[in-house]
């Protein structure tokens, strides 16, 4: 058998051996050999990229001597307001002062960024010309710093050029960006690993992002010792992020079922649908939520259990940032909008906003894989030996409900302020996130999002 046949050989093995559900069972494509998309509707290919990452207890101390590597003259260190007086910031500045780099601060980050957050970082990059940019923070303040290092080297460019479609023009990001190093002060997002940046469009009052591979940072820092000054809260809310983040990837459409199949691998999207590499690291990411997520949230300083879930926040977002996630985050936009829309709209968490749909969503998705929803469950600690496949979405949904009662979340969207009359403006919010919800294993009327609301108004 020629070499490349036997790549093929040994990919449809694998995936047939992964999960023989209808929405994972499909062979993959034999025609490598003519590898053109001009005869197929669905994709035929998947890519894996990620940052460079580097993990240690102290490993900050080290981004001065990165940046001497690198060639770097004027710096740009990215943070929001809390984070600039505390120690994550103080140790990457002294690291940079011991190291003779010269940089400026931007501690304007907004959490939760909008298009005006993002335009206001994009103008300081683009006045003071820097060659190398530095994010410490969460999700918000590495996205604020990849939107702002992308259009600084695009400085002709309009703002929604690179915004994804139908909000945006979503055109494919081409050539090299200045290099970006990422320090994330949280454990859920997964952000240092990959290409999107996520920010509310205030025109039409929706979330939307940038993603493409060209935005992911050339490198993440990841150092437990900034995860553990969160508050409980903020740990649980993080892990319930990387917990969605991997069950969502792990249950995506596969990625020979998504459509459209690129004309250009330029053009193919960050977010492909589930696949054999990304499996790997949403299932041991699913590993380490169900052995530490708890013991994270009950002790800060349990040093083990916090480090075990910052680790789970870098394996999830290798696996989501090609995979993808669907519906709980495609759910979530509306639920916690960010944006100065109102004081009607309550305050969600993201982390929060994502787990609240979770146990109604995977009912949903389980009858397209069942297989796959019970490994999930079985992962998390479920006995499955006896359970149906008919019964593998409300098996997981158990699970779920058991984690989140133990962890003292809020009792669905009715607690955090939401009632049955706000489901059709919590639709409307979810329908421009194709981005997302069509990575759904199962398809989804507005009928379909508005009966998933009801059912997560109450969890328990």
């Amino acid at each position: 058998m020629a070499g490349r046949d036997r790549v093929v050989h040994l990919l449809t093995q694998l995936a047939s051996a992964a999960c023989r559900c209808p929405a994972h069972s499909n062979t993959f494509h034999q025609g490598v050999g003519a590898a053109t998309c001009t005869v197929r509707k669905t994709d035929y290919a998947f890519e894996m990229a990620s940052s460079n990452i580097r993990y240690g207890d102290g490993v900050t101390a080290e981004i001065g001597m990165d940046l001497q590597n690198l060639g770097a003259r004027k710096v740009c260190v990215m943070t929001d307001r809390n984070l600039s007086r505390l120690p994550p910031v103080a140790s990457v500045l002294a690291s940079l002062s011991r190291s003779g780099v010269t940089y400026k601060v931007y501690d304007n980050v907004r959490v939760e960024p909008t298009d005006t957050s993002f335009k206001e970082a994009i103008q300081f990059a683009k006045r003071e010309a820097f060659d190398v940019f530095v994010a410490v923070g969460g999700g918000s303040v590495m996205d604020t710093c990849k939107a702002a290092n992308l259009y600084a080297s695009r400085p002709d460019a309009d703002f929604l050029d690179f915004v994804n479609a139908p909000v945006g023009r979503g055109k494919p990001v081409t050539g090299a960006l200045k290099p970006l190093i990422a320090v994330p002060t949280t454990a859920g997002t997964g952000s240092e690993t990959t290409g999107v940046a996520i920010f509310d469009y205030e025109p039409l009052k929706a979330k939307t992002g940038i993603a493409s591979r060209a935005i992911r940072p050339t490198l993440g820092i990841v150092d437990p010792r900034h995860t553990l000054s969160m508050p409980e809260r903020v740990a649980a809310n993080s892990g319930f992020d990387v917990l969605c983040h991997a069950l969502e990837s792990f249950t995506a459409l596969p990625y020979h079922q998504r459509t459209p199949c690129p004309p250009n691998p330029l053009q193919r999207p960050a977010y492909q649908g589930s696949n054999p590499i990304s499996d790997v690291w949403s299932r041991h990411a699913l590993a380490v939520v169900a052995k530490y997520l708890r013991r994270a949230v009950r002790d800060p300083e349990d040093v083990e259990a916090r480090s075990s879930m910052h680790l789970a926040s870098v394996f999830a977002g290798i696996g989501f940032g090609n995979a993808g996630v669907h519906l709980c985050h495609g759910m979530s936009y509306p639920i916690a909008p960010g944006g100065d829309w109102g004081t009607q709209l309550p305050l969600v968490p993201h982390g929060l906003s994502v787990v609240l749909t979770s146990p109604a969503v995977f009912t949903f998705t389980a009858p397209m894989c069942p297989e796959r929803h019970l490994e999930a469950a079985q992962i998390l600690g479920a006995d499955t030996r006896q359970v149906k496949r008919a019964d593998a979405g409300p098996l997981l949904a158990e699970v779920l409900r058991e984690l989140l009662f133990s962890l003292q979340v809020e009792d669905g969207l009715v607690a955090v302020g939401y009632g049955t009359e706000d489901i059709p403006a919590l639709v409307r919010g979810t329908v421009p996130q194709e981005r997302v919800t069509k990575l759904s294993p199962r398809e989804q009327t507005e009928e379909d999002l508005c009966r998933l609301f009801e059912a997560s108004m109450k969890l328990y």
